[in-house]
């Protein structure tokens, strides 16, 4: 799967400029092109430099966890439910608490506390996996959920809201909160239905019941703070559950007589083997994200899409928000760039702006996702987790459309 998809990134990229050549008479397009590949591998390198010293800080933390029977506590918690809905991972197995803290932490906005987790879990997946090359259904399941954008608090849309003058930073949380929820049960509803899960267990409805309880409380709660209570708690919540974490693992060290410095130290050593690992992998994909967007290919679709939708007799306002959509699957930078060049074009409050952060809020770098998760373990086949990861973007996208014009329109 990963070695068509990225030949037809090259493949499409190609057309596309030919096109811009033939017909358009554009000779700078496949300079731009060669530009962009080294520019994307010199920036796969800085994003190396960059995680090397989270992957260091959070790995070395993570095996302090482990050796305090912190990861095996919430294997336990939760090994009813993840039985089932990874039904090839024993109970109690390792993977279990990690795949949970991994969970938690990108649901708060914490970045980069997840993504070490995050490749950590997949790991200890695949100490499970009987094909190494091939991802199991578990694997799937864990990334298409990291793929749909599980984060609640989505500080960051609201800082890039209040760079661009916006009165009210925090008047998408609700859309977004509604959004990543609709691509989060999309995400898992697709995966269901190829691994032919039982989500109508008891065990599985009473957890999925309960967090969609507590969804809909947290939702009223917000709903009523004003714009600067709602700002200021989501930065102080994520920070003070960030420290909290790095806490709690030192004293549950502390407390069962871990060597907690010479874990982090055993631990920390890993963070340096998987960057390395990871390198080969974002070079490839990135670069072949750079030469899809240079070529044109993109700008491309966004002009058909505009044609067929006003030939459809609708409303073409969210037109102007898609190619935040379109690009967010492949990169994330771009996606962010994107948004900022909406919201300085047409307003930062204007409707296309609006739905554009509602989108990067709710859907997330399914490709780059793909790509480190997947190349830190050495699989190449990805089964049906492209797909459903990209059902969940789509529904995220759709519900972002759909919830702006009810909240905005």
């Amino acid at each position: 799967m990963l070695n068509g998809l990225w030949f037809a990134f090259f493949l499409i990229a190609t057309v596309a400029a030919m096109l811009r050549w033939l017909v358009g008479g554009d000779e700078q397009v496949f300079g731009a092109m060669v530009t962009s590949l080294f520019d994307m591998a010199k920036l796969s390198v800085e994003l190396m430099v960059l995680l090397f010293g989270t992957l260091t800080l959070w790995l070395g933390l993570l095996r302090i966890a482990e050796r305090a029977g912190l990861v095996d506590l919430l294997a336990r918690a939760l090994g009813p439910l993840f039985v089932r809905l990874m039904p090839g991972v024993p109970r109690g197995h390792p993977a279990i608490g990690l795949v949970t803290m991994n969970f938690a932490a990108n649901a708060l906005g914490l970045d980069n506390a997840a993504t070490p987790i995050g490749l950590r879990a997949m790991k200890e997946l695949q100490t499970l996996n009987p094909t190494p090359e091939t991802a199991t259904n578990a694997q799937i399941l864990f990334l298409v959920l990291n793929a749909s954008s599980l984060t609640l608090l989505p500080v960051n849309i609201f800082l890039y809201r209040l760079q661009q003058g916006a009165p009210d930073p925090t008047l998408v949380f609700l859309p977004i909160l509604l959004a990543t929820s609709a691509s989060t049960f999309a995400g898992l509803l697709a995966v269901a239905a190829m691994q032919r899960l039982k989500l109508y267990d008891p065990v599985v409805l009473a957890w999925l019941g309960s967090a969609a309880i507590f969804l809909a409380l947290g939702s009223v709660v917000m709903a009523g703070m004003s714009a600067v209570a709602l700002s200021s708690m989501s930065s102080l919540l994520g920070n003070l559950v960030m420290f909290s974490v790095v806490m709690t693992i030192l004293i549950a060290g502390q407390v069962r007589k871990v060597p907690v410095y010479e874990a982090f130290i055993e631990g920390a050593r890993q963070g340096f083997e998987v960057a390395r690992d990871l390198l080969p992998y974002l070079v490839a994909m990135l670069c072949a994200v750079g030469v899809l967007r240079a070529s044109g290919a993109l700008d491309f679709a966004l002009d058909g899409l505009r044609v067929l939708i006003h030939g459809a007799g609708f409303d073409t306002r969210f037109v102007d928000a898609l190619p935040t959509a379109l690009v967010k699957p492949f990169s994330g930078s771009a996606a962010r760039a994107m948004l900022i060049e909406t919201m300085k074009t047409h307003g930062v409050d204007s409707f296309p702006s609006l739905v554009a952060a509602t989108v990067q809020g709710s859907t997330e770098t399914t490709f780059y996702v793909l790509a480190v998760y997947f190349g830190a373990v050495g699989i190449r086949r990805a089964r049906h987790a492209v797909g459903c990861a990209l059902v969940a973007d789509l529904a995220g996208v759709l519900a972002s459309i759909f919830v702006c014009y009810a909240f905005f329109g």
